[in-house]
C-alpha cells in the first residue's frame, strides 16, 4: 500500500486541468469506432531519450532553503501490519469474529517502530470481517479500536478498502473469506467468480463482470463497494478530521491489486508459470460476444491456445505462434486490458465521491509481474490484463486513468534484481519498475511502492532506495524523480529481530535522507482536501497512451546505501555483543 500524499512541488498535467469533456461510457459507446481507426495497428515505435526529454515534463522546481533542501528528498515508510502475530501462538491482528486481539503485543511492537523512526503502518479493512452478519449491517469496533491504539503512539495510517480474500496468495497465512452471504449467492450463480478455461472458479474476488449486475439483494457489486467506503467514512470521521490516514488504498482485485487472478497458487500456480486468462464466466463472456458482434466478427471466441497455469510462452499457439499478435488476438487483449480499467476507474469513481473533501488521497495498487517480460510476449502481464508489449505501454493508460481521481499508482517489486532471478523466467523487474515510473511521470500522476516478498537484508534494502530515489537526492531543490512513500512488507517478530532490527533503522534513516523523522507532512507534502474527479477519459485518449517512450534512466548504485558485505559482516559481529 503506498501513500498518496501530493508532492509539493508536483501537479498534473495541463491537460488534465483543461478536460472538458462530455461523461462518455469508457469503453462501451467508443472502443469499437476507435478500434477500426486504429486498424488493429499496434506496430509502435519506441521513442527516444530525446523525444522523452522534450516530451515528458516537469513543473519547474522552486529552488529550496538549506533547512528545507534535504526534507524534499524525504521519503515516508509505512509498515504493512501482519495479517497474523507469528509468536507461540498465532494471533490475527483483528480475528474473523472482529476482535482486536493482544493489544499490548501490537502496543509494544507499534513503540519499536517509532523508536526507529517509521512514519506510520498499514493495515487492510477486510470487507469479509465487518460487513461479515449481513448486507449492511457494517462492524467498525476492532477497526476503530486499531485505529486508536495507532493514533496514541503518534503514527499515521494507510488503509486499504479489502474487497478481496486473504488466503491462497503468497504470503497469506490466514483466511478472510469475502463476506458469506456474498458467496451464498455462488451457489446457484458460480459465474459471479472469476473462471478459467477450464472452468475452474476463482473465490478470492468478484469477476468485474458482475460490477454492474443486481445480483445481491438487489445491489451491484460496485454499489456494495460504494456502500461500504461510505459506511468507513462515517465511522471514522473523528479519526479523518484527525488526519490519521495518509491515504486510502482502494482494493480492486485478487491481493487488492488492480489485475486478474491469473497466477493464484490455489490453482497449482507456480513460479514462472505464465497464468492463464480469467475470462470464462458467463457474463464475460457475453461482453465479449457483444464486442465482436459490433465489429463484424460475431465468429471470435476466446484464445483456446493459450497454454495452463504452469506453461511457458513458447509451449503454447496463443503466444509461441503468435496468435496475441494477430488481428483476432490483438481486439481479444484490448478488450480484456480495457475491461480492467473500466473496472478501476469506476470503482475509483465511487470512492471519490466518498472520500471528497476529506483530507486523504486514494491508491490503487499494481502488481508488478516481472517474469516473462524480456520475453517478446510479456505472457504472464497479458495474463494478468497488463496489455503490455516492447512496443505497446500497457501502464501509462493506467497511470492516466488514475490521474483524474488524483490516485497514487503503487507498484510492487522495488527491492527484486534482474540477477537475482532465474535466466529462464526472463525476468525484469528492475526494467519494469522503470518502465512504470517513466509512465507514472509521463502523466505527471503520483508515484508510490513497496516491495513484493519479506527481506531484511543490505541488497534489498539498496535496491528499494535506488528505486525510490532513482537519481539520487538533490540538495538544492526538490529531487525530480522521488517516489512518495514506501509501503514495507512487513511487521512480525522477524523484522523485530535484532539483527534485522538494527539494519533495518538505518533503512528508515536513509529512506528519510539522512534526516530525523518528521511528524508534519507539509513540510515534504501537501495535505490537501480530495477534489471532485476529473472528467471520464475517452477511450480515445487511453488509447494514445500505449505509446512506448524511453525509461527515464536510473544510477547504478543508491547514494544513500545502507552498506555492503563488509557493514554486514561488522553487523553480525556486533549483533552477537548483548549490550550492542
Amino acid at each position: 500500500m503506498a501513500s498518496i500524499v501530493c508532492p509539493k512541488l508536483g501537479g498534473f498535467p495541463a491537460r488534465c486541468r483543461q478536460w472538458k469533456l462530455p461523461r462518455i461510457q469508457f469503453l462501451e459507446k467508443n472502443m469499437y469506432t476507435v478500434w477500426e481507426k486504429q486498424g488493429f495497428n499496434c506496430q509502435k515505435s519506441i521513442k527516444t531519450p530525446h523525444a522523452l526529454a522534450t516530451e515528458v515534463s516537469f513543473k519547474a522546481s522552486t529552488p529550496l532553503n538549506d533547512k528545507d533542501s534535504m526534507l524534499a528528498n524525504y521519503v515516508p515508510i509505512y509498515v504493512m501490519l501482519q495479517k497474523e502475530r507469528l509468536t507461540r501462538e498465532k494471533l490475527e491482528i483483528i480475528t474473523n469474529d472482529n476482535v482486536l486481539k493482544d493489544k499490548e503485543g501490537l502496543e509494544k511492537q507499534l513503540k519499536q517502530l517509532k523508536d526507529a523512526g517509521v512514519d506510520g503502518v498499514m493495515c487492510d479493512v477486510w470487507w469479509g470481517i465487518v460487513e461479515s452478519k449481513g448486507p449492511k449491517e457494517y462492524d467498525w469496533r476492532a477497526y476503530r479500536t486499531l485505529f486508536q491504539l495507532v493514533q496514541d503512539c503518534k503514527m499515521k495510517m494507510q488503509v486499504v478498502m479489502s474487497f478481496h480474500q486473504c488466503g491462497g496468495n503468497i504470503g497469506d497465512v490466514v483466511n478472510i473469506p469475502i463476506p458469506h452471504w456474498v458467496r451464498d449467492v455462488g451457489v446457484t450463480d458460480p459465474d459471479i467468480f472469476y473462471t478459467d478455461r477450464v472452468g475452474n472458479r476463482n473465490v478470492e474476488y468478484l469477476t468485474i463482470g458482475v460490477d454492474n449486475q443486481p445480483l445481491f439483494g438487489g445491489r451491484t457489486a460496485i454499489e456494495m463497494y460504494s456502500d461500504y467506503m461510505k459506511s468507513f467514512k462515517e465511522n471514522m470521521v473523528d479519526f479523518l478530521e484527525a488526519e490519521l490516514f495518509t491515504d486510502i488504498e482502494v482494493g480492486l482485485g485478487p491481493a487488492g491489486e488492480l489485475r486478474y487472478p491469473s497466477y493464484p497458487q490455489s490453482q497449482g500456480w507456480a513460479f514462472p508459470g505464465i497464468g492463464e486468462f480469467q475470462c470464462y464466466d458467463k457474463y464475460l463472456k457475453a461482453d465479449f460476444e457483444e464486442a465482436t458482434t459490433k465489429v463484424g466478427h460475431p465468429d471470435w471466441e476466446f484464445p483456446n491456445d493459450a497454454g495452463e497455469y504452469n506453461n511457458k510462452p513458447n509451449e503454447t499457439g496463443f503466444f509461441g505462434s503468435e496468435g496475441y499478435l494477430s488481428e483476432k488476438g490483438k481486439f481479444f487483449l484490448t478488450w480484456y486490458s480495457n475491461k480492467l480499467l473500466i473496472h478501476g476507474d469506476e470503482i475509483l469513481e465511487e470512492a471519490n465521491k466518498a472520500f471528497m473533501g476529506c483530507k486523504v488521497k486514494l491508491a490503487c495498487k499494481i502488481s508488478g509481474i516481472h517474469w516473462w517480460y524480456k520475453d517478446e510476449t510479456h505472457a504472464a502481464e497479458l495474463t494478468a490484463g497488463y496489455y503490455n508489449l516492447n512496443d505497446r505501454d500497457g501502464y501509462c493508460p493506467i497511470a492516466r486513468m488514475l490521474s483524474r481521481h488524483y490516485a497514487a499508482f503503487n507498484f510492487t517489486c522495488l527491492e527484486m534484481r534482474d540477477s537475482e532471478q532465474p535466466t529462464s523466467a526472463k525476468s525484469g523487474p528492475q526494467e519494469l519498475v522503470q518502465q512504470v515510473f517513466t509512465a507514472v511521470k509521463r502523466e505527471e500522476g503520483i508515484m508510490a511502492g513497496e516491495n513484493a516478498l519479506e527481506r531484511y537484508d543490505y541488497k534489498a534494502y539498496n535496491q528499494i532506495l535506488l528505486s525510490v530515489r532513482p537519481n539520487g537526492i538533490n540538495r538544492k531543490e526538490s529531487p525530480k524523480l522521488k517516489m512518495e512513500a514506501l509501503t514495507f512488507l512487513r511487521l512480525g517478530d522477524d523484522l523485530l529481530l535484532k539483527k534485522n532490527y538494527n539494519l533495518f533503522k538505518r533503512f528508515v534513516k536513509k529512506l528519510h535522507a539522512d534526516q530525523e523523522y518528521c511528524s508534519d507532512l507539509r513540510k515534504y507534502s501537501t495535505v490537501v482536501p480530495l477534489e471532485r474527479s476529473k472528467p471520464k477519459i475517452p477511450i480515445e485518449e487511453l488509447l494514445e497512451a500505449t505509446e512506448r517512450i524511453e525509461s527515464f534512466p536510473f544510477d547504478d548504485h543508491t547514494d544513500m546505501s545502507v552498506g555492503g558485505q563488509l557493514n554486514d559482516f561488522i553487523d553480525g559481529f556486533f549483533n552477537m555483543i548483548p549490550f550492542f
